[in-house]
């Protein structure tokens, strides 16, 4: 059974939208609707600008819709990082466009939002041909059940009762509406949908907490890491009830030793820890957590508790997967604090039209290393052409993890 789509709905021109949207996320949200109100073309291009930065922030889903004219803004939300793109059938233009932008991105890329039901009984074989959903709005709740298109509907019911009521609807895909956009978890909801026999996306543990081996205390450590850069950064203690409480509201819960008793961290410092993934080791007596940490997790100010060496052997080996990052981080400090006879500040002062005479002047050089049967010569000109790469994405403000998203995403 397909799950239920819990989405909240975020307007690009409000006030804090990018920290807002990081909210829905920890919270629980499966995605993000995003309403782009634009009234200008400046204000359009910077609605792009704005998703870019909450796809850098946000693990979930983007759909954008608003001020679609063209085929041109359809990849324009897509390329920023959306998933889907919703067109509006009130507008005639629309039926211009979905063939177009169907063929063209692909259909489980274009979604359509539906007000009067007209508009999709008039449409009906091209919206189920190259459309993929349907996001009503309340005056064409009608089509519930009338469409072969799952459906989606926009909904500011915020009473539990009520909510369920509509996604045990038949032909019911999800709800989108102010009960998931308020950055409030909505994971103990989720879990109270799913014993009603809802399917949602929720957390739930392979195995209970009476099959780990615990201390005499009952307790069992947790070793905690960075989900991205599983850089360690703590070790707690779980008791069942702190397990039990990490898995219902997804935002970690030890028990403290020392005052014995539950602590959620980051209640007091803000500095929260939300479940990315459980881990169990082999012998069922030590547990790992990957996880989305908000701030420092030392309670020194530090990111990690682990911030003391007491030794460490000097070696010349890098971190393979560190390595890009690493470089990266060197040619943004140089950015930042010029140094006299820098090779990267004087491309930076030459400006765009040098950097790209360097990466164009690099790649031909691989085409001529590349001739070459010894593998040695093109491994120095890769190693220079990525270099230089690596300095025109700084300067054009893109990251590693701009690129690295959108090779996962093909």
């Amino acid at each position: 059974m397909n799950q239920k789509l819990l989405a909240a709905r975020l307007l690009l021109q409000a006030d804090q939208t990018v920290e807002h949207a990081l909210d829905c996320d920890y919270a629980g949200a499966d995605e993000i609707v995003l309403f782009d109100l634009s009234g200008t073309d400046a204000e359009h291009e910077e609605s792009f600008n704005t998703i870019r930065e909450i796809k850098r922030r946000v693990d979930i889903p983007l759909t954008g819709l608003g001020n679609i004219k063209r085929g041109e803004d359809v990849k324009k939300f897509l390329y920023a990082g959306c998933s889907k793109v919703l067109l509006n059938a009130a507008k005639p233009e629309s039926f211009a466009l979905l063939k177009e932008v169907s063929d063209r991105f692909g259909k489980e890329k274009i979604g359509l939002t539906v007000k009067d039901p007209s508009n999709y009984q008039e449409n009906r074989e091209a919206i189920e041909t190259y459309a993929s959903v349907l996001y009503l709005y309340p005056e064409a709740v009608s089509l519930i059940g009338k469409t072969s298109l799952p459906t989606v509907l926009f909904n500011d019911e915020t009473d539990d009762a009520s909510l369920c009521a509509l996604l045990e609807k038949e032909g019911v895909a999800g709800l989108c509406g102010e009960a998931f956009s308020a950055g409030e978890s909505i994971l103990p909801l989720k879990k109270d949908m799913k014993e009603k026999g809802i399917p949602v996306n929720t957390f739930e543990s392979s195995m209970d907490f009476s099959e780990f081996r615990t201390g005499a205390d009952g307790l069992i450590p947790i070793v905690v890491q960075d989900y991205k850069n599983l850089e360690v950064l703590m070790v707690a203690y779980m008791n069942r009830e702190a397990f039990d409480e990490t898995i219902r509201t997804g935002r970690m819960t030890y028990y403290s030793r020392s005052r014995q008793e539950l602590w959620v961290k980051g209640l007091t410092s803000g500095h929260f820890q939300y479940v990315r993934k459980l881990s169990v080791d082999c012998d069922n007596d030590t547990l790992l957590a990957q996880v989305a940490q908000v701030g420092a997790a030392c309670h020194t100010g530090n990111r990690s508790c682990f911030y003391r060496d007491l030794l460490k052997k000097d070696t010349p080996h890098a971190n393979p997967s560190k390595v890009f990052e690493d470089v990266y981080a060197v040619i943004e400090d140089r950015k930042k604090h010029p140094k006299e006879g820098s090779y990267t500040n004087y491309l930076f002062e030459k400006g765009i039209d040098k950097i790209l005479k360097k990466v164009g002047e690099e790649a031909t050089e691989i085409v001529i290393a590349a001739k070459n049967p010894n593998p040695e010569e093109i491994k120095y000109e890769i190693a220079d052409f990525l270099y230089h790469v690596m300095v025109l994405m700084s300067e054009r403000g893109v990251t590693w993890d701009d690129i690295t998203e959108e090779l996962a995403n093909r």
